[in-house]
């Protein structure tokens, strides 16, 4: 990984709303989305947007975020996921990382990671799914 991480596509978005049902109708009325799962005690509607997925978060049962922005974060996809050599290479970079965790993406339950861009926006490195 020492060029740094392939990346395959753009995984999934998170935004922040104010109201959740009226957010999730919108998506699904009006850009013909189809909600995928919810989980309810963080107040997480999952959205699928074709190969990559938009998430609705009730920004009541969110901490709040810098500014007033409502990006909570973005994903991309990564084509392999070697923690170590990822680490490696971030470090190398002089990017704080998190801890690599599984997480569900658009194309299922994977390992992932954040990271943090120059501006403070939050990107999550998420690797393929493991069945």
């Amino acid at each position: 990984m020492a060029s740094g991480p392939i990346i395959k596509g753009l995984d999934h978005v998170v935004l922040r709303v104010r109201d959740l049902d009226r957010a999730v109708r919108f998506y699904e009325d009006v850009l013909g989305l189809k909600e995928e799962m919810r989980i309810e005690r963080i107040g997480l509607a999952m959205m699928r947007a074709g190969f990559s997925m938009i998430d609705l978060q009730d920004a009541a049962k969110a901490p709040p975020l810098p500014d007033g922005a409502n990006m909570e974060h973005y994903c991309v996809q990564i084509e392999a996921y070697e923690p170590d050599a990822l680490y490696a290479y971030l470090d190398a970079k002089g990017v704080k990382h998190g801890t690599v965790e599984m997480r569900f993406g658009a194309d299922g339950r994977g390992p992932s990671v954040y990271i943090e861009d120059p501006d403070g926006n939050t990107v999550e490195l998420k690797g393929p799914a493991i069945s």
